[in-house]
């Protein structure tokens, strides 16, 4: 089934993160024109090719209205691009979503909490990805523990959505936006 969306191409410049220093990824910003074209402006997931290269990935809120993409390091090895590039792109929405990656951590406290687990396999992957998103955005380390936590009991009651979090990043900049570009 094509996408309701279709094709959405363009170039972008392909950017070096500032931080973390010995970053091995790259990534880029998605121009306004073309992030328009998709269908939220939260997270989406997106299939098509990078440069000549077939990618599926799930791009992120850039906090400004627009969408960022990050470009791992084996995907760039098979472009083979390197940070200052212009870059092109062809892409669409994917049909069906993707399961994101559950962290350990997380796995762990399901596994102890199976009434939370009953309602996590019942949620859709959007869902889930949400979940991990509030989880994993706490900057420190007992945030984190304090979410898992959180969000078993939560589950465990049968709340199916992580809420108070700005799906979009432009309210919430701390949580969400495009990495800084290093010099």
């Amino acid at each position: 089934m094509a996408s309701p969306t279709g094709k959405i191409r363009f170039k972008a410049k392909l950017l070096r993160p500032s931080e973390p220093a010995d970053a091995v990824w790259l990534f880029l910003v998605l121009p306004k024109a073309a992030s328009a074209k998709l269908p939220a402006r939260s997270m989406v997931s997106v299939e098509g090719m990078f440069a000549g290269q077939p990618f599926q990935a799930t791009l992120e809120p850039d906090g400004e209205g627009s969408h960022w993409l990050k470009v791992d390091d084996a995907l760039r090895k098979l472009a083979g691009v390197e940070a200052g590039a212009m870059v092109a792109l062809e892409m669409a929405p994917v049909d069906k979503e993707p399961e994101p990656e559950v962290p350990a951590d997380v796995r762990k406290a399901f596994a102890a909490h199976p009434d939370a687990l009953a309602t996590w396999q019942d949620i859709t992957p959007v869902a889930r990805r949400d979940w991990i998103h509030w989880i994993t955005s706490g900057k420190k380390a007992e945030t984190r523990v304090k979410r898992i936590a959180t969000a078993c009991d939560m589950l465990a009651s049968g709340k199916r959505r992580a809420c108070c979090f700005d799906r979009s990043g432009r309210y919430s900049r701390g949580n969400m936006g495009a990495p800084r570009a290093a010099d």
